[in-house]
């Protein structure tokens, strides 16, 4: 129940902001832990300096505890030395010249290492660190806790929700298909671990020892009622938030989620090469046209050289437009009313 998450995370209520990879903004993060929940930031390819900074800002602008979020390797990962990325820059030259940008050079290194990243997180000491696409390793747990971090493990099926478990974490976010973004699965594909929040929350609350964040199609009180319903003791809300104002992400994202019905996400790996769900755009539409996927994160990596210049334009034809299928029930601006609407549906 309730208690049992907020007591953990040293919140009053049960209710954690999705992390966005790329997407997060100081302010919301700010405004969702202020209010009382868990606000959290996601810092998918943050340098350390950048993690620092973030730390630092976040500090400034709340008191309150947040969560940072990092994705684990899985080990399938490339380096720019692994992959000819030719054939691929050829098929993106027509979106690149859309954007008005000019085809990048490879770098050094598409990502910072996953350490270096640790470190700095690590040594800021928040008090969440949130995972994705795995299993914290021993030693990450063990040098958590002798930080007094709190550690959020992250599945999409119940054999994923149990090695969480027992690798010791602190609670586990169960994501259902339904979520926006990726679908960050790591025991089998993600084409095979497609199960819906309605199925994985109770299946994931009778195995597992660790309070249950339920996610993936909750936007307003009624899905967070289902979910305690089920046995979660929290909820984890992404799309609702997404389509506020405090959101990071361009006006363009904000209008196709507000457009969007329950049928108008895909999931698709044309974006950054790994499978995750939004709603198609000309971007979306031209890469999968072409057959040529760059492996992760290659693409990622490929395409955020023009989404970049389309998030400044505001060119929703070209950006990653991530969304939930419950997009239509995302129908609020301010934050602050997306929170209170989610709080209704605590159980008192």
């Amino acid at each position: 129940m309730p208690g049992a998450l907020t007591a953990l995370l040293g919140i009053t209520e049960p209710i954690v902001l999705g992390p966005f990879g790329g997407a997060s903004s100081i302010a919301l993060t700010a405004l969702v832990s202020e209010v009382g929940g868990l606000g959290s930031f996601g810092l998918y390819g943050y340098s350390p300096q950048r993690i620092r900074e973030t730390i630092e800002s976040l500090r400034a602008a709340t008191g309150k505890p947040f969560a940072l979020n990092l994705w684990l390797p899985k080990g399938d990962e490339v380096a720019p030395a692994d992959v000819d990325l030719a054939p691929y820059l050829d098929a993106l030259a027509p979106l690149y010249t859309a954007a008005g940008v000019s085809a990048p050079t490879v770098p050094d290194a598409f990502l910072p290492s996953i350490e270096d990243q640790l470190d700095a997180v690590m040594d800021a000491a928040p008090a969440v660190l949130s995972v994705v696409y795995g299993v914290p390793p021993a030693d990450v747990i063990d040098r958590a806790r002798g930080r007094g971090i709190r550690i959020i493990g992250t599945a999409t099926t119940v054999a994923e929700a149990v090695a969480l478990d027992d690798a010791g974490v602190d609670a586990i976010v169960a994501s259902g298909a339904e979520a926006a973004g990726h679908r960050v699965s790591f025991l089998q594909p993600p084409e095979r671990s497609l199960v819906g929040t309605f199925s994985l929350v109770p299946q994931v609350v009778d195995a597992v020892r660790a309070p249950v964040i339920a996610a993936g199609g909750i936007a307003d009180g009624r899905g967070v009622a289902a979910a305690f319903a089920l046995g979660a003791s929290g909820v984890q809300v992404g799309t609702a938030f997404l389509r506020t104002d405090e959101s990071a992400v361009p006006p363009a994202h904000r209008r196709a989620i507000a457009a969007a019905g329950d049928t108008d996400t895909v999931l698709t790996s044309a974006m950054s090469g790994r499978l995750a769900r939004g709603i198609p755009n000309r971007a979306l539409h031209a890469i999968e046209a072409s057959g040529l996927i760059a492996p992760f994160p290659a693409q990622n990596w490929l395409t955020g050289v023009f989404r970049a210049e389309a998030a400044r334009k505001d060119d929703g034809d070209l950006l990653s437009l991530w969304a939930g299928q419950s997009a239509g029930l995302a129908t609020r601006s301010d934050a602050r009313d997306v929170f209170r609407e989610l709080q209704a549906g605590v159980p008192r």
